[in-house]
């Protein structure tokens, strides 16, 4: 599927520096953003905010081009930060709030940044930990707590000047292919890489894929600043001069009174977001907000079931840190794993292993490139061999499997790792997943193989339960029995207080299937326990 060929963007459409001063000089009193029980920021405000936060900065040695990282949670002080790194052509590398142990060495290791700015909690993680190339901390909300002692480390509070008189000129103009940030993957199945993400991908990924934002639209952030996908919808509403509200972080009892509190109307739920919403109890007020769109990703059987219950257009659509938002879908759409089709300057194909197109219908790997350049990564920070794999013969390769159907739309199927081979059937995890979160009981589910004393793999869910609720196994498995085929019915059933997760918040399958049948696995041959 090819496109046309996209031209370049320039530095007053791409590039965060030209955004922030041309919005604030065309509209200095147009909101930016609102902060859930906090405060409401202007454009001018937040120039003048991000300017001085910038001279403090300069003043500690941050200069162009340089890595600087942030270990901060969603809400004033991080928003402004990143866009000071930005503001003075330094490269914004965010880290996962939860992030500690050797993880978090990890990150520290492979960044290459000698700064760090920090809540005083999350800083105190470096006293445990080598720090890497980090040399300098310096400290920001001191409601979180005392500075902590971090021996070998150069320790002091960020204070902003008065004026952003200490501002100085940048040595060169920032560039659209310029780095705007290393952005880390969610390292499910090995270490972390460090995405190389210039201004150009940043805007492509946010504000050009989303045609259906008005000119009243108001963005509600309600997860991590540190994923990419907050990330490119707070650089979509700001390369289009809009606004946002900003949660500290989701909590399904407070996502309403923040939507009606910062007037948002649309947001993005990712992964088992919708789910949580929808499982909590129905209220008089579920359609009393002013939320109209909500990009629900992955989109499963939750998205029609949201859009009724909330009364709220629903969209989807498919991205990755190294890539831009290639495919969307919406509003009107019900099928579960739809992504959609491509957008303008994407080409999109399904390929078998040996990277020859597959006939439509069939399960491939997706691959994509755009002929926008720098719209895909720069590469993975000193990776160059994970570099060359994932982009072999001039495509990124996903790693996920999709099917195309006959209209050309692009369905998500699963990730290639996770696909279970049972009974001479491929099992979807995704769609499995899916049928399994219908029932009212469940919070949470995630299906791996095992293996079998037959040969390929039995199938075993692992679930929680809602708060309050209690899972039945036998009774759960009997409800899918009635309705999925025969194969792909679950045979173990593992009920857990909370799924082993990234510190990113991503489900580690591969340590369930590591576990195997554990002995507190339901097996729905006979009801029996049995010890793996």
């Amino acid at each position: 599927m090819t496109q046309d060929h996209c031209p370049a963007l320039d530095r007053d459409h791409a590039v965060l520096r030209a955004l922030i001063d041309r919005h604030a000089a065309e509209r200095p009193d147009a909101p930016f953003v609102a902060f859930h029980g906090g405060e409401t920021w202007s454009y001018g405000e937040t120039r003048d905010r991000v300017r001085r936060r910038a001279a403090a900065l300069a003043r500690e040695g941050v200069g162009q081009g340089d890595h600087v990282l942030t270990f901060l949670g969603n809400g004033p002080d991080l928003l402004v930060t990143w866009f000071a790194i930005n503001y003075l052509g330094a490269v914004y590398v965010p880290l996962n709030t939860a992030l500690l142990g050797n993880p978090l060495v990890h990150v520290l290791d492979d960044a290459g940044a000698a700064v760090m700015i920090a809540r005083p909690d999350l800083a105190a993680r470096l006293a445990d930990v080598a720090p890497g190339a980090v040399r300098q901390v310096l400290l920001v909300e001191p409601q979180h707590g005392d500075a902590p002692d971090l021996p070998g480390l150069d320790v002091a509070w960020l204070a902003d000047p008065e004026t952003d008189a200490g501002l100085p000129d940048l040595a060169r103009p920032i560039e659209p292919w310029d780095t705007q940030a290393i952005m880390y993957t969610s390292g499910t199945t090995g270490k972390a890489k460090g995405v190389l993400s210039s201004y150009t991908q940043l805007y492509t990924m946010g504000p050009d894929a989303f045609d259906c934002v008005a000119e009243d639209d108001r963005c509600l952030i309600c997860g991590p600043i540190f994923h990419c996908g907050s990330t490119l919808y707070v650089y979509a509403m700001l390369a289009r001069g809009l606004s946002i509200g900003m949660m500290a972080e989701f909590k399904t009892d407070r996502f309403w009174d923040a939507v009606r509190e910062t007037g948002s109307t649309y947001c993005l739920l990712l992964g088992v977001m919708a789910s949580f919403l929808l499982k909590a109890p129905e209220t008089p007020r579920d359609r009393d907000h002013p939320l109209r769109r909500a990009f629900i990703v992955p989109f499963g059987e939750d998205g029609p079931a949201f859009a009724r219950r909330f009364g709220c257009e629903v969209f989807t659509i498919y991205n990755m840190t190294e890539i831009a938002s290639p495919i969307h879908a919406g509003p009107d759409i019900s099928e579960p794993g739809l992504a959609g089709t491509p957008r303008p300057w994407w080409e999109c194909r399904i390929v078998d292993a040996n990277d020859i197109e597959v006939p439509r219908g069939e399960v491939g790997e997706l691959i994509v490139r755009s002929s926008r350049p720098w719209a895909l990564m720069k590469g993975y920070h000193g990776r160059p061999d994970a570099t060359a794999e994932a982009m072999r013969n001039g495509w990124f390769h996903t790693g996920d499997s999709f099917r195309q159907d006959d209209q050309g739309r692009f369905f998500f199927v699963d990730r290639l790792k996770d696909v279970i081979r049972r009974r001479g059937e491929n099992i979807s995890s995704f769609a499995l997943e899916s049928e399994v979160l219908a029932h009212p009981d469940v919070r949470e589910c995630a299906a791996v193989a095992v293996p079998s004393e037959h040969g390929e793999d039995e199938v075993l869910i692992c679930v929680t339960p809602v708060e309050g609720r209690r899972i039945d196994p036998p009774a759960l498995l009997a409800e899918l029995a009635a309705r999925l085929p025969r194969f792909m019915v679950p045979r173990y059933v593992r009920v857990m207080e909370e799924l082993p997760k990234t510190a990113s918040g991503k489900v580690q399958k591969h340590v369930m299937r590591a576990e195997g049948v554990t002995a507190d696995c339901h097996d729905g041959q006979g009801g029996l326990r049995r010890a793996g």
